[in-house]
């Protein structure tokens, strides 16, 4: 079985703004080594799926060089890629107009690799999900098209599809981003979340994506219109994402705002977390570059210290205290400082008792000595970009006079 992985990457990211002013919503780091984008990729290759087209389009250039170098360890004589396609305009005069629009544009990809089945992703996810298992579910049921489903709080509707399904997971309906949504029966404060993961039978997907492109009144969007449209004449099933050892639902988080982002790290770094970095049995590549270890070095002052915090390589800190926070790589951190409940991102000097809380620091940043952020939300609103939780985003390479 021949099976191609799409990659949607070009999303714009807006409710993550500032760390996507100058990158795609996939290219902002995570956890400390990551980007966002690598979980998805480690999906596939742990997955076996090593044939992969990667969708990008706006401020794409940090998002391409990462995937340069961090993702070339595949075979290109074994038939296996991970392969950059830009917005090309190559069948129009317009950029992406939808996601079903962005996969059509590239539609002679499918006509050259001619896949059996069709795997489309979303690269601004984070989870771990073998992908085998949805591909077998979708032809236990003969689908035309398998969507990946998650149980969700009622009240976050308005972010998701919903999707009706029947005894069997054959959808009946889709709602997107409804206000008043159909629940899970049982359950009237779930609903059931399509994932943005689908597993097309590629035949099927190419005519729905040409119909599609002929509606002038259309979005050209697979939750508001392709999946709608398939749902009265094609097998359309919904498959519950479930963690294989425990049954239950599986981690799956869509970082795309800053609450959502700043809450999935401070999970990483709780005494349970329900996503843990650690599992060698489902490894999260990424571009490593040759860095000395951390080096953690004690000034005799009172209170200094780390607590419930990931520090990654090439950080130095001296005599500062560091609670519940991610630290990237080559991170300085000088005496006297108390870091709480921030991620703070590669390439950032922090200088003698600066003071940080529930703050988020950009790549490139030199903060200078004596600084208090994130103990007054007055005051934060008025010189950074604030979260409406308070949380405080500066960002890349900002400087301070």
């Amino acid at each position: 079985m021949n099976v191609l992985a799409v990659i949607l990457a070009g999303g714009k990211g807006e409710r993550l703004y500032p760390l996507t002013r100058d990158r795609a919503k996939p290219g902002v780091p995570f956890a400390a080594n990551y980007r966002i984008i690598d979980f998805t990729l480690s999906n596939c290759a742990n997955s076996g799926l090593r044939k992969i087209v990667l969708l990008t389009q706006y401020k794409s250039f940090s998002l391409d060089r990462h995937i340069q170098r961090g993702w070339s360890f595949f075979s290109h004589q074994m038939g296996e890629y991970v392969q950059i396609v830009p917005a090309q305009q190559r069948v129009s005069e317009d950029w992406y107009q939808g996601t079903a629009d962005a996969v059509y544009q590239n539609i002679y990809i499918l006509e050259q690799e001619r896949p059996d089945i069709t795997l489309v992703l979303s690269g601004d996810h984070v989870y771990r999900m073998d992908y085998r298992n949805l591909i077998a579910s979708h032809f236990k049921n003969g689908a035309d098209l398998t969507i990946g489903a998650i149980p969700m709080p009622r009240e976050t509707s308005t972010q998701f599809g919903v999707m009706i399904v029947d005894e069997n997971f054959r959808l009946v309906g889709f709602q997107e981003k409804p206000t008043e949504p159909a629940t899970i029966p049982g359950r009237p404060d779930q609903i059931l979340a399509s994932m943005g993961i689908y597993v097309f039978n590629t035949r099927n997907l190419v005519m729905r994506l040409i119909e599609d492109a002929k509606l002038s009144e259309s979005s050209h969007d697979f939750g508001k219109n392709v999946v709608p449209s398939m749902i009265q004449r094609d097998q359309v099933f919904a498959f519950p994402f479930v963690d294989e050892k425990t049954q239950q639902t599986a981690y799956w988080r869509d970082v795309g705002t800053i609450e959502a982002y700043w809450d999935a790290h401070m999970n990483l770094i709780s005494n349970n977390p329900e996503f843990s970095l650690f599992d060698r049995s489902w490894p999260i590549y990424t571009y490593e570059p040759p860095l000395a270890p951390a080096h953690i070095i004690s000034a005799g002052i009172p209170g200094e210290g780390i607590r419930n915090s990931i520090v990654s390589g090439g950080t130095q800190i001296v005599g500062a205290r560091v609670d519940d926070s991610v630290i990237g790589r080559n991170v300085t951190i000088l005496e006297g400082s108390e870091i709480s409940q921030c991620i703070i991102m590669d390439d950032v000097q922090i200088n003698r008792n600066v003071r940080l809380k529930k703050t988020i620091i950009d790549k490139r940043v030199v903060i200078p000595e004596g600084m208090v952020v994130g103990h007054n939300r007055a005051d934060d609103a008025v010189h950074f970009d604030t979260s409406p939780t308070g949380i405080v985003v500066i960002p890349k390479r900002m400087r301070f006079e």
